[in-house]
């Protein structure tokens, strides 16, 4: 008797409808085919102590299995409930009906019960495009997959609980979950406040204009000056999320299987601080089987390189083009996938091999040319991309021990930040591809951010005496463009530009010696 069932693959972060056909006929034999990998084709060993766990059995005859389409590979043990479900209906030990009607995804354990599993967000907005009525999967998926809409959510403990949803002899309670309710609810919450932060007025200021224009950062000063500590503040200044980038955001938290069970959406944006021994594909994404890689959980969100000269020179290298394009294309022979890139960078290092160059109380140690050289670790087209470069000092013990003045905290700084990106957003509500300032491509710069006279000749004095690169021309007027929005003003101003450029440390002749 031949039965059909359906579950999906994900590729990049889209899913595909996967039709597992079981055809069980008088032989010997267990035939799974459609290129599956060695943990689909294990799932034999596990539906069968599954099955005869909870009084059932695998059918002693020919069992043909087809995975289609065919020429997709199918990897790892999500199809276990699919084909545990296909083989009892082929061979009627259950008579399940309405099989047509949804989509089953989960891993199967040995008594029965069902495992979470991967990537469940994108398949169940695959299942609800594509008419399904409901998708039945594990218990611990259920919320994550319940924020889409119109698709009848399933969440099964175990084996027995499916057969008997479809026998009609049990009733598996449909998932709901109020999202937007939920993620209202949610979207202010951050741990961390610059309230804290004592001091450090000037780095406060760049934090908020590279937050307000989405401007990639870098923070060079001695160690324990307080880089790392501002920069994961970043995210409770930056804008809260809207929906639809709460969704796109959690849908590639959801293919590599990063999201909490007890949460169904993501409502803080996210911050990634990858280890400095990370490689270049576990930074960019890809594989043999490609999967996001770290700046692509990082989208739209803060991805934080500490320590920025001691990662590999070919990781770094990478990452200038996703910068640029705001996402990654991954080929491969057989297919490519894109995944989405758009990322605030904020790197900080230090000045040098022993930290203390510039330092205002402690000597550098280091032999004479290693501060150039540990700088020139990181190129120059690396740096070009990044807007904002900010020296920060060490905060005096006067500042440190000072209770008595209160410290600006994130909330006010979110407002500022917001209502320049509102007026960013008004600026481009014409191009759906351009969302902040520092996006611009040179059209948009020469209609927005032309500056005066006075303006053009402080920076045609600063291009000659920096000898600055003609993108760090751009970033200049992008950065000016933001702190003009921040003062809620329609021209950029001579001051404005003065402090862009200030914001261009590390291009400055013989800064590192």
């Amino acid at each position: 008797m031949l039965i059909k069932t359906f579950a999906s693959t994900v590729q990049g972060i889209d899913a595909t409808t996967i039709t597992i056909e079981v055809d069980v006929s008088r032989g010997i034999k267990f035939f799974l085919v459609g290129l599956a990998d060695s943990a689909v084709k294990e799932s034999q060993q596990r539906i069968e102590a599954a099955l005869s766990n909870i009084g059932y059995k695998l059918p002693g005859k020919k069992i043909v299995i087809n995975m289609a389409p065919a020429d997709i590979r199918k990897e790892g043990s999500a199809y276990d409930l699919p084909l545990a479900i296909g083989i009892l209906a082929a061979s009627q030990q259950i008579q399940a009906n309405n099989l047509e009607k949804y989509l089953l995804m989960g891993e199967l354990s040995l008594d029965g019960s069902l495992q979470p599993v991967k990537g469940v967000l994108p398949i169940a907005i695959k299942a609800r495009e594509e008419g399904f009525d409901g998708f039945i999967l594990p218990e611990a998926n259920a919320k994550e997959a319940a924020v889409v809409d119109r698709l009848k959510i399933y969440g099964a403990r175990n084996l027995k609980e499916v057969i008997e949803f479809f026998e009609g002899t049990g009733n598996i309670e449909p998932t709901t979950v109020d999202t937007r309710k939920q993620f209202y609810a949610q979207l202010s919450k951050n741990d961390l406040d610059f309230a804290d932060v004592k001091g450090q007025e000037n780095v406060k200021r760049a934090l908020e204009i590279a937050a307000a224009g989405g401007h990639n950062i870098i923070m060079i000063g001695p160690p324990g000056s307080g880089k790392t500590m501002l920069a994961k503040r970043i995210p409770s200044i930056l804008p809260p999320f809207t929906l639809k980038e709460a969704l796109e955001t959690t849908k590639i938290h959801s293919v590599v299987g990063k999201i909490d069970k007890n949460t169904s959406l993501m409502t803080t944006r996210p911050f990634r601080s990858p280890h400095h021994t990370i490689s270049d594909i576990a930074l960019v994404g890809g594989g043999s089987f490609p999967q996001p890689g770290e700046i692509s959980l990082a989208h739209n969100g803060v991805l934080f390189l500490d320590e920025l000269p001691e990662f590999k020179r070919t990781v770094l290298e990478v990452m200038r083009q996703p910068l640029e394009d705001r996402k990654i294309t991954i080929s491969r022979s057989k297919f490519t996938v894109d995944y989405p890139a758009s990322v605030m960078l904020v790197a900080s290092m230090n000045p040098c091999p022993c930290g203390y160059y510039n330092h205002p109380d402690r000597e550098c140690l280091c032999a004479p040319g290693m501060v150039q050289k540990y700088l020139s670790k990181i190129s120059g087209p690396l740096l070009d991309r990044i807007d904002i470069h900010l020296e920060v000092v060490p905060v005096p013990f006067n500042k440190l021990s000072d209770n008595s003045t209160p410290q600006e905290d994130s909330a006010a700084i979110r407002k500022r930040v917001i209502a320049a990106r509102k007026t960013q957003e008004e600026r481009f509500n014409q191009d759906d591809t351009v969302f902040c300032n520092a996006q611009m491509n040179s059209k948009m710069l020469r209609k927005y951010a032309t500056p005066n006279e006075e303006g053009s000749t402080l920076l045609k004095n600063a291009m000659e005496r920096l000898s600055l690169s003609a993108r760090a021309y751009d970033r200049i007027l992008k950065v000016a463009r933001t702190i003009a929005d921040l003062d809620n003003q329609q021209a950029i101003q001579p001051q404005h530009l003065a402090e862009a450029i200030h914001y261009r440390n590390l291009d400055r002749e013989n800064w590192g010696g």
